[in-house]
């Protein structure tokens, strides 16, 4: 299970309707407008200041956010990104979901020297340890451990660092 705070929904309608009881229509638009520069622009250290300056994004020094990578819009404070990280093309980092009944908002922890593969998705209440591995188009839903390789949708181990360790110790007898 994801950790997540639940807030149920106490209004008519559905969460996503009643957005701007959650959440400043003000930071929501402030937000969007600095995810769409950072989006675009071919600049890391930018990217990395405007998510620091701006979002309140943790992000550790030489992490390198590809293009249109999407983090979170509405709580991108929540998210932290460790050193030497690389984060692919295209990429959403959720730190919400807002469901019919309920709104869920949960904070996102990647490791240092973490690869994100192209296209994948982050889902909130997720911790990716560090030196993991995601392969590119990967619905991530559940904790990675620490140096394991991780891909599918939903996601799911390939394999341990201790199973790697091992590969490549038996590589290295033949």
């Amino acid at each position: 299970m994801r950790k997540t705070e639940r807030y149920p929904v106490k209004w008519e309608g559905n969460s996503l309707w009643n957005l701007y009881r959650t959440v400043s229509f003000f930071k929501v638009a402030k937000n969007f407008a600095v995810i769409q520069a950072a989006r675009y622009t071919p600049f890391f250290t930018m990217k990395n200041w405007l998510y620091r300056a701006f979002l309140r994004m943790e992000v550790g020094p030489r992490t390198a956010f590809a293009l249109m990578v999407f983090p979170d819009v509405m709580f991108p404070e929540r998210i932290r990104v460790g050193r030497d990280t690389i984060i692919g093309f295209n990429t959403t980092i959720l730190a919400h979901e807002y469901l019919v009944d309920e709104y869920r908002v949960g904070d996102v922890t990647i490791g240092d020297r973490v690869m994100i593969g192209a296209n994948t998705t982050i889902l909130p209440g997720v911790t990716i340890g560090d030196g993991a591995v995601v392969s590119a188009a990967s619905l991530v839903n559940k904790d990675i451990p620490a140096g394991a390789m991780a891909g599918g949708n939903p996601v799911r181990i390939i394999y341990t660092a201790e199973e790697a360790t091992r590969r490549k110790a038996g590589s290295r007898e033949v």
